[in-house]
């Protein structure tokens, strides 16, 4: 073969391959651009007594697969966890950047008679540590609220400090998780605590309006 049809060959065969390479050019751009959703929670988040396809931030995911964003979320939910435990936990979730985080403690704080400054003071802690790893991590905080008696007792003050902290960092707010799903028997296990499938689905229902707001932004 001489060296003009040598080089013919070689083009012919350089052309062919280029859908390829776009082709995985493209795949590559499009993991890139996955963003990465980090929740760092307690049983709510885990999916306590149930699959952890069926918590809600798996049904976060299929909500933004189906309508075509779809995003990496990594669920750091831990029964029985605390501010204080997700505190300690955070490092070693830091393994890659952070795009959005949705931060859901204190329930069980309050449970075990932990005071509402302190446990403010560890989801500030939270969030500032996660900001000097991921500086551009737009944050979500689901709120949580308990019976209250009055507008002066503890248990008020624990459902305010969600919007505060909200407040002071520029945060997005999920005002209330259980909204709808608390002290309904149909959409929790047994024990009254724990939502059950259907109440996971309106956990995600009511978080998701302002992850895909978040994400629009993203």
């Amino acid at each position: 073969m001489n060296k003009t049809a040598s080089m013919r060959v070689e083009d012919r065969f350089m052309r062919s391959l280029i859908p390829f390479l776009l082709l995985g050019f493209t795949a590559a751009s499009a993991l890139a651009k996955t963003p990465t959703v980090l929740v760092l929670g307690d049983s709510l988040s885990a999916g306590y007594g149930l699959k952890r396809a069926e918590a809600y931030p798996a049904l976060l995911s299929a909500k933004a697969a189906a309508l075509g964003r779809p995003v990496r979320i990594v669920n750091a939910g831990v029964s029985g966890d605390t501010t204080a435990g997700g505190l300690r936990r955070l490092p070693r979730l830091l393994d890659r950047p952070i795009d959005v985080f949705i931060v859901q403690l204190g329930i069980n704080d309050v449970f075990r008679g932990i005071p509402v400054g302190q446990i403010e003071g560890n989801l500030q802690k939270i969030i500032d540590r996660l900001r000097a790893h991921s500086p551009q991590v737009r944050v979500i905080i689901a709120g949580m609220q308990l019976p209250q008696t009055s507008v002066e007792d503890s248990l008020t003050a624990f459902g305010q400090m969600y919007a505060e902290l909200a407040r002071r960092n520029a945060a997005e707010l999920v005002p209330f998780l259980l909204d709808g799903v608390a002290g309904n028997p149909n959409l929790n296990l047994p024990d009254m605590i724990h939502p059950n499938a259907s109440g996971q689905k309106i956990i995600a229902a009511n978080v998701w309006p302002v992850l895909e707001r978040v994400l629009r932004k993203s």
